[in-house]
């Protein structure tokens, strides 16, 4: 059993054989057994031009889901805020708030969420991220009861006061949640060089603000768990394959089986292997108990976990399997 809240980052990942459309059905109820089982939050995250993972607009697929579930918080994790105006986002969000009342949380990321060529058809401004700060700023008082800006104001938005979180993999976002007072998470799931160093800077800079009062850090950990420890080193073998054709993608074409293998056979695996550090690979038993360790040396106030298995079955079985482990006896 775990200590703290366990949560979930949903990318809808496509498998190899699998559709789009089967992905968000799978979205759906994955968030509908997390909501079952006792998870304490679903986030969706923003990537562009990545064909293994479909939740780019996210704020689209919360308010799917969110149509299909009854209670279970739902949210970004995150929004690219440098790709968007805050206003526009604030709007989002206070849509999804206003629908779906005390449901909806919001986190933020300033990276692109996707390589250069897709930021620019995006049509990132470059110098976007070096207002991140700012920008969250004015979002956070669009979402406010009195707006920032004179003359705009968020319809709908204005007065939702819909919680920020602070994505981030390196010191810059934990030192930006700490000045801001707000919560904090770390993608130790796929960037874990300075998971210890950042969530020291943000507990000993914290401020206190209107949102929060104490510290309070969620750090992403990989989960693959399975019905036998051997299937599930199977299901890893296949999320290294997919992130190996994601991160070495040819332009204009997939990779093939045999590049791919030999990609792993090279000193080149060694970027895949760091993404998945931190990653709980085994029975149900296995994973809660590598969680358990996790948590105790990081002192996580939640665990946000990305399921990493290589298709929507197996995704959701690793949900459950996780839960039964990691949830059964915990207090409600």
């Amino acid at each position: 059993m775990t200590h703290v809240p366990l949560s979930i980052l949903d990318l809808a990942a496509v498998g190899e054989h699998e559709t789009i459309a089967e992905s968000f059905a799978g979205s759906v109820e994955l968030a509908r057994a997390a909501e079952r089982l006792g998870y304490e939050r679903v986030w969706y995250a923003e990537h562009h031009n990545i064909s293994s993972i479909a939740s780019s607009a996210t704020a689209v697929l919360i308010a799917h889901v969110a149509a299909h579930t009854e209670k279970i918080r739902l949210g970004a994790g995150g929004v690219m805020l440098p790709n968007h105006s805050p206003l526009e986002i604030a709007e989002q969000y206070g849509t999804l708030a206003t629908l779906h009342p005390g449901r909806i949380d919001l986190g933020l990321g300033r990276a692109p969420g996707s390589d250069g060529a897709t930021s620019r058809a995006l049509r990132r401004d470059p110098l976007a991220s070096e207002r991140f700060p700012e920008d969250v700023v004015e979002l956070q008082g669009l979402l406010s009861d009195e707006s920032p800006l004179p003359g705009i104001r968020a319809i709908p938005g204005q007065g939702t006061h819909v919680p920020l979180y602070i994505l981030g993999s390196s010191l810059f976002g934990a030192q930006l949640a700490a000045m801001l007072g707000l919560p904090y998470a770390f993608a130790s799931h796929f960037a874990p060089q300075a998971l210890f160093d950042a969530l020291s800077v943000y507990r000993e800079r914290f401020t206190p603000s209107e949102q929060l009062s104490e510290p309070y850090a969620i750090a992403g950990v990989g989960v693959i768990a399975a019905e036998t420890s051997e299937s599930a080193a199977e299901q890893l073998q296949a999320a290294r394959r997919i992130r190996t054709r994601a991160l070495f993608k040819a332009p204009g074409r997939k990779l093939g089986d045999e590049e791919v293998e030999e990609i792993l056979a090279s000193p080149r695996a060694a970027v895949v292997d760091e993404m998945l550090t931190y990653t709980a690979v085994g029975t149900g038993a296995e994973a809660a108990a590598y969680l358990d360790e996790f948590q105790r040396k990081t002192g996580a106030d939640e665990l946000i976990t990305a399921h990493y298995s290589d298709s929507v079955p197996h995704r959701l079985r690793s949900v459950e399997l996780l839960a039964e482990a990691a949830l059964a006896t915990a207090p409600s």
